[in-house]
């Protein structure tokens, strides 16, 4: 192995916490990884006063403006741009659920930084729409996200949950974590935030052959996932072979939206594969004075 590093990128509600069970098995396998936080969440996560009154009020709560509502998909991939300038290396970025919005903005502005982006049953908006659009596609049919909500988006700027309360756990559960065990599922929950800015989907924006698609890309397509949909998942992949130089490498794992938690070996060693893929093709990409293959 060389020095190559893996940047593990969250989804929504969740932070660097959720790839630490994957960040070991890497180790184990000599990779260097970095899981960080998206702006707005994790230690960058703000919730709105209404979450914590007491006693609470789900009707203040579920119309309250959101703190973070002023991110958006290129605010969060300037960030972690800056995330990656640090490293001085070009990096394997591993991006979940909707993490993906903002590592695919962030590969058009900065595509020197990637030396592959994988995608972990992931939203890629690449084909001009904004990653909102993928939840009106019929290949979205059957998501159980959608239930999870609270809130107006549109008028409080954030896809909001309660991950606190005891009526909404089970679903959450259901969505997320059908296959995690359960201690493991209920000390998830726990840590999930309740705001993810809606200025991530909803920015429309454009990636480019020329920079996008010269990114090796991969996309684990999670086979029993009840948030993504597989026909989603494979309809990015369609949508991401369009633009690229190479053929996306697909993985298959059957697993919930969660396998950081319910298989983080077979995840890890995917992750670990991706590292090599990358180093290769970004030394071919040198060779090549940079050019697209």
């Amino acid at each position: 192995m060389n020095n190559t590093p893996i940047v593990l990128v969250h989804g929504f509600w969740h932070g660097p916490w959720a790839w630490s069970a994957v960040a070991e098995r890497l180790a184990r396998l000599g990779v260097p990884s970095l899981a960080v936080d998206l702006d707005g969440f994790g230690l960058r996560s703000r919730s709105p006063e209404a979450r914590w009154a007491r006693p609470f009020d789900p009707a203040a709560f579920a119309v309250a403006p959101s703190p973070v509502a002023d991110v958006t998909a290129t605010s969060a991939a300037h960030r972690l741009i800056a995330q990656l300038r640090e490293l001085r290396r070009p990096a394997v970025v591993a991006a979940h659920s909707m993490g993906g919005i903002v590592a695919t903005r962030a590969a058009e502005l900065a595509p020197e930084l990637f030396a592959e982006l994988v995608y972990v049953t992931a939203f890629a908006p690449v084909a001009g729409l904004p990653g909102v659009a993928g939840i009106g596609l019929p290949e979205n049919a059957g998501e159980q996200v959608g239930g999870l909500l609270c809130a107006d988006p549109v008028a409080t700027g954030a896809l909001r949950i309660d991950p606190a309360d005891p009526a909404r756990r089970a679903a959450i559960r259901d969505c997320f974590y059908h296959d995690v065990d359960t201690a493991t599922a209920d000390a998830a929950i726990a840590l999930l935030s309740t705001d993810g800015s809606f200025g991530i989907p909803a920015e429309t924006f454009q990636v480019t052959p020329a920079r996008y698609g010269r990114v090796p890309h991969t996309y684990v397509i999670c086979t029993e996932d009840r948030a993504v949909p597989v026909a989603l998942q494979r309809r990015f992949v369609r949508e991401i072979d369009a633009i690229s130089a190479r053929p996306t490498t697909v993985v298959e794992l059957e697993t919930s939206h969660s396998p950081f938690l319910s298989a983080p070996d077979a995840l890890a060693a995917t992750l670990a594969a991706g590292h090599l893929r990358g180093v290769t093709a970004r030394r071919e990409d040198a060779l090549s004075g940079g050019r697209p293959g």
